[in-house]
């Protein structure tokens, strides 16, 4: 429960079960009065407790209906604490910081060690490619080109269904710059970590303002890529991220109904919310793709592309995609699992998360992650002649997204007491929205990492 955002816990009944082997014989209890005892400093609530009284119990064990008149007593004690501390016994363990501090040091090694292997071996490989292909220039018997520059006249060829590419990564950009917000909001303080309505108020919020930015990239893009169908684009791009999140809100609000639990959103918030993305969302969506398409901007391609592709050769079966995949998602996911346990714990659990500094540095060592291994995925995808970048950069990006959800798994069966329809479907239907945001925002990272490292090689070298 909640008193003035301050959380606080206790039981509403308790199970006989002493000397009974058989569960059914056991006798079950409901208390029907509660003691709430408020301690305050003057006129601010410092802290709150709660418990029971064990005189006032009804027994409910039978499937009979239990006629039950709940009472409740407050009790208000003046104390000394200053309002600045009420917080101070709902902050982590000093054992439990010193965890997540050494979890994010384990990070920070990781990105350092991965940093310094990816550079040490792609400066030199690059080195000794510019070095061949500046001596084959110069020579005037050339041999026929191999490698990463052989195929300079397909690297750039447009990838398949373009607009939904270009959907993509409007959205990704979209939802880079609201968790960019959401945690310059939460370090500097804006966020009271235990009121738990203003975090989704501001994730509402904040979409509809940053619909701009999706319409803007994805319409920019899209024209870059010679597109011409920019309104089916901004459809796309305005249904990519809000259509499965709107058919996950449907059902889980019809179960929360079913089972007629608060979880389930009033009419009234359901209409606010729908007014939001009506009147704002998706008018800047609009605004945003026709700025986008009038920026007249062209996509700066330093090598120029033939007429027909070329064939992409035989690859192995560890440089296919989902074999790719799976390497570019399990090393930026082993960097942030720790964190992402406690991130669980607080959201479906009963902990309380307030280390927001160590959150946005993890978040950070992750983007950096990603950045790094796909780059040099695609490099070596280049290296075998695969020009085929575009899609493959995205998604091996975004592949973490896909690992946090196998997580899921873990936590629900091993780490959570969660059980039932209704626990089971909020869970695996919330977080398969969450996840699949992350694989937006993640492939958007990967892909603008992966373009601006196959634009620099390749203007390095001489295309003819």
């Amino acid at each position: 429960m909640y008193f003035d955002d301050l959380p606080f816990w206790g039981f509403f009944g308790k199970v006989d079960n002493v000397g009974k082997a058989d569960p059914s014989d056991c006798k079950y209890y409901l208390y029907k009065h509660l003691v709430f005892e408020i301690f305050y400093n003057k006129d601010r609530v410092i802290e709150i407790n709660v418990r029971i009284d064990p005189r006032a119990v009804v027994d409910v064990t039978g499937d009979e209906p239990v006629d039950v008149d709940f009472m409740y007593t407050v009790k208000w004690k003046e104390i000394d604490v200053p309002f600045e501390k009420r917080l101070d016994k709902y902050k982590s363990s000093s054992s439990l910081r010193q965890i997540q501090w050494f979890s994010t040091l384990n990070s920070c090694v990781t990105l350092l060690l991965l940093t310094a292997f990816l550079a040490t071996i792609l400066m030199r490989i690059l080195k000794n490619d510019f070095i061949k292909y500046a001596h084959d220039e110069e020579s005037a018997d050339q041999e026929e080109e191999t490698g990463w520059k052989s195929i300079h006249g397909d690297v750039f060829r447009y990838p398949k269904h373009k607009s939904l590419f270009a959907a993509a990564i409007g959205c990704g950009t979209q939802l880079f710059s609201i968790t960019i917000f959401i945690f310059i909001l939460a370090v500097v303080g804006v966020f009271y970590p235990y009121n738990r309505g203003a975090l989704l108020t501001a994730l509402v919020v904040i979409y509809a303002l940053t619909s701009g930015i999706a319409g803007y990239t994805a319409a920019s893009f899209y024209c870059q890529l010679e597109g011409t169908n920019w309104v089916r684009n901004l459809l796309l791009t305005g249904s990519l991220l809000c259509g499965p999140l709107f058919v996950t809100f449907c059902f889980l609000n019809t179960v929360a109904v079913a089972y007629k639990v608060t979880a389930a959103l009033p009419f009234g918030t359901i209409v606010v919310i729908f007014l939001i993305w009506a009147l704002f969302s998706t008018p800047l969506l609009v605004l945003g793709g026709i700025a986008g398409k009038d920026s007249k901007a062209e996509f700066q391609a330093p090598c120029r592309t033939t007429k027909c592709p070329r064939d992409i050769p035989p690859l192995p079966w560890y440089r296919k995609t989902l074999h790719q995949m799976a390497m570019a998602g399990l090393l930026p996911f082993s960097a942030i699992y720790i964190e992402i346990y406690y991130l669980f714990a607080s959201v479906w659990g009963h902990r309380i998360y307030t280390t927001y500094v160590i959150l946005f540095i993890v978040f950070i060592i992750l983007l950096i992650i990603t950045a790094f291994i796909t780059v040099a995925l695609i490099y070596f995808q280049l290296a075998a002649e695969d020009h085929g970048w575009w899609w493959r950069s995205f998604l091996c990006g975004g592949s973490t997204g896909l690992f946090m959800y196998a997580y899921c798994f873990y936590f629900y069966s091993a780490q959570s007491d969660m059980s039932g329809l209704m626990q089971t479907s909020f869970f695996f239907g919330y977080m398969a929205c969450i996840c699949y945001g992350f694989f937006l925002m993640l492939g958007a990272i990967g892909f603008c990492a992966s373009l601006f490292f196959v634009c620099h090689i390749y203007r390095s070298i001489k295309c003819e």
